[in-house]
Formats: C-alpha cells, sequence, structure tokens
C-alpha cells in the first residue's frame, strides 16, 4: 500500500452485478498484491474491519452519549480530505469538485491557467493566420446556390473545428492528468505541487493522449457507420440517414459514458489504453444512468459558467473592435481585429481556469465513489491517509468487512 495517487490497485473480485465473464485488468507491476473479500455488505453499510481495532467515532454530545448528529444515526464517515469516506451523493461530488479547487487552488490554478493560456495562444493564431476565409454568404441566392454556399460554409467550419479539436485535444490531455494526481492527494487530505504532480503525471501521458485520441475517433466511426448507407442511397436515403445518425448518436452517447471513467483508471491505477477502458466499463456497469445524469449535470454547469464569463468579455469585443452587433447577427462574417481577439481569449482562459478543474474533478471523484460502492475502497484510503483504528494491513487479510 503507498499513498501516491495510484494508491489503490483494481479490486480482484468481480463487483456486485459484474458479469464474470468480463475480463479483469491486469494488476500493476508496482502496487501490492491485494483481494478483497467475496462477502461484502450492501453499498451504503460500513463497518470496521475485523482485527485492526474499533472505527474512529466523533466525540459524544448531549445526554447519554448520543452520538453527533442526532439520536439513533451513524457515526459519520471519516472525512481525511475534501470528500466523507463512504458512497458519496451528487452534491457531495459537486462539492468535492469545488473544495479541490479551494484548497488547492494555487497548484490548480498554475495547471488551468498556463494550459489555457497557451491553447487560448495556439488558437488565436491559428484562427488569425492558418484558418482560409469564410465564404461569403449571398442572400439573393438561388435554391441551387445557396445549398452549394451552405456545403462550402460547412466545408470550411469542419476545416476550422480541426486545429481547434486538436489544441483542445492537447489542452484536455494536460489537465486531466495532472488535475487527477492533484484530486487523488485531496481525498487523502494531502497538498501536492506542481512539480510533484508533473513527476506523477509525465510517465501516463502517452498513454492518455492515445486514449484521449481513440474516444473521439471511435465516436467518428460510429457516426460514419450510421450515415453512410444512406448517404450512398442518393437522395432516397435521406430518412435512413436521419434514422441512422440519431442511432448513432444514441450509441456515441452510451460508449463515452461507459468509458468515462477510463482517464482516472489509467492516472491513478497505471493501466494501459485497452485495460483502462475495460476498468471503466465494469465500474460502470449498473450505474449508467447515474453516471450519465451526474456527467450531464457537470456539462450544464460548465457550459452555463462558461457564457456567464464569455458574453460580457464578447459584447466588450464588440465594443473595442468597433463590429456591431447587428453586422454579426445579419449573417455576414465581420473581420474581427486583434482587439477582439485578445479580449474574448482573456474571457475564454478565465472561463477555463474555473471550469476544467470542476470537470475533471467529477470525472475523478466518481471514479473514486464507484470504487467505494463495489471494491471497498473507503478501507483503503483510510489506511492510506493514516486514519488510526484502520490498521496498516492491506484488505486482503480479513476474512469480511464486518
Amino acid at each position: 500500500m503507498n499513498d501516491t495517487p495510484g494508491w489503490a490497485s483494481p479490486g480482484s473480485a468481480p463487483s456486485n452485478g459484474q458479469n464474470a465473464g468480463v475480463p479483469n485488468p491486469a494488476e500493476p507491476a508496482d502496487a501490492p498484491s491485494s483481494k478483497w473479500s467475496k462477502e461484502q455488505p450492501p453499498p451504503g453499510q460500513w463497518s470496521a474491519p475485523s482485527g485492526s481495532g474499533s472505527v474512529p467515532r466523533p466525540p459524544a454530545s448531549g445526554w447519554g452519549g448520543a452520538p453527533q448528529g442526532g439520536w439513533g444515526r451513524p457515526p459519520a464517515a471519516a472525512k481525511p480530505g475534501v470528500i466523507p469516506l463512504r458512497p458519496l451523493g451528487v452534491g457531495e461530488i459537486l462539492d468535492g469538485a469545488v473544495s479541490t479547487l479551494r484548497a488547492h487552488w494555487r497548484t490548480v490554478l498554475a495547471v488551468t491557467v498556463s494550459v489555457s493560456v497557451v491553447t487560448q495562444i495556439a488558437s488565436i493564431l491559428v484562427e488569425r493566420y492558418l484558418l482560409p476565409e469564410p465564404p461569403e454568404v449571398n442572400p439573393d441566392a438561388t435554391p441551387e446556390e445557396a445549398l452549394q454556399q451552405s456545403v462550402e460554409s460547412l466545408q470550411a467550419s469542419m476545416i476550422a473545428m480541426g486545429p481547434a479539436l486538436l489544441i483542445m485535444l492537447i489542452g484536455t490531455l494536460l489537465t486531466t492528468a495532472l488535475l487527477t494526481v492533484v484530486i487523488s492527494r485531496s481525498v487523502l487530505g494531502r497538498s501536492v505541487t506542481l512539480p510533484e504532480a508533473w513527476r506523477e503525471a509525465r510517465p501516463r501521458l502517452p498513454h492518455l493522449l492515445v486514449l484521449i485520441l481513440l474516444l473521439p475517433l471511435g465516436s467518428a466511426l460510429v457516426l460514419c457507420v450510421g450515415i453512410l448507407p444512406g448517404v450512398l442511397i442518393g437522395g432516397a436515403g435521406v430518412l435512413l440517414s436521419v434514422i441512422g445518425g440519431i442511432a448513432a448518436i444514441v450509441a456515441v452517447i452510451w460508449l463515452m459514458i461507459r468509458f468515462a471513467l477510463a482517464p482516472p483508471a489509467l492516472v491513478l491505477e497505471r493501466q494501459g489504453v485497452i485495460a483502462s477502458l475495460r476498468r471503466s466499463a465494469k465500474l460502470v456497469q449498473g450505474a449508467w444512468w447515474r453516471v450519465f445524469g451526474i456527467t450531464l449535470l457537470t456539462v450544464l454547469l460548465a457550459f452555463l459558467v462558461s457564457m456567464v464569463i464569455a458574453i460580457p468579455f464578447t459584447v466588450i469585443g464588440f465594443a473595442v473592435d468597433g463590429v456591431s452587433l447587428s453586422d454579426f447577427f445579419s449573417g455576414n462574417s465581420p473581420e474581427f481585429g486583434w482587439p477582439f481577439l485578445i479580449i474574448t481569449g482573456i474571457g475564454s482562459v478565465i472561463a477555463s481556469s474555473i471550469t476544467y478543474p470542476i470537470s475533471a474533478g467529477v470525472t475523478a471523484l466518481l471514479y473514486v465513489d464507484q470504487r467505494i460502492r463495489r471494491e471497498a475502497l473507503d478501507l483503503e484510503l483510510a489506511r492510506a491517509a493514516g486514519l488510526p483504528g484502520y490498521g496498516t494491513e492491506p484488505p486482503g487479510n480479513h476474512s469480511t468487512r464486518g
């Protein structure tokens, strides 16, 4: 057992509801062997590991020494860091992500601001010097010409999305790796500096890069499979393309949620790419809707925060650059100058510095929560945090949890 960000090796016992036929990922070479008991209590019921002393309880208060929290309530779960060591609610996951930002703001902002500034500068330079001019739209065009203009606009948008997507993926790669390390330490109540986080995350970057590239490429392939048959048929295949596209979008959403926990599994368990995908699928199985709901809520919150920050900077950028909103909404493509790009870029950096830690924090804490629910990771974390009453022996030495 160690207290590094790879603090816990994958549980060897199948998760509740997990099909025994699903292959388990290989045990990391540098982690101690651990075997979980086959007898696991239902979620939400935790007891002290046998033979290791009693779980520390809050001080008694009130008449008759009733535990804190009211008559008949169990003692509060241990909380060495930003989350209590028990199954988490939605609010606790979001609060844990925000608490990490508050508790380790120097390290978190050093990561997010640095990455956001570099990616934003790269995006501005690419947009300014490398991308072709968008095609002009003729409002008096015939239906055939309007269709051709739409196709050209779509092609220009796709070309513009390529470099932006690549820059975004690189930024996501760095922030995900570094912030996952920071969050893993914050769960144990320990601080981490930026050099320490970089030292821990750097060996995982090549694998994480492959994973982050593989997920959107796989999604694009699924979309092509759904839409391409109707496109090949021609005019009569429009309905088939629509139906296939809807089915492909549903499949992509299902796959993205199923593999949503692969990045923290790859970083914290030092898994390979395929092993981390299998690991995520195992943890998400039986909890797909819960992971989907929390992920969707996080995306909506991040979007709202980004809009609240971006809109004022955009309005200021229009005013400083001398571009009117009527020109922008008229369908024309106004020429944005450096003042507009710089001001909106500052807004994007501020928004990213806030939303990146929350998104990465929710993903990492969802991973921790699923392992607590399925593999009794709370006991492992308590030992790693050095809490009294949990001993120092690995969980494989106990025949039962209670």
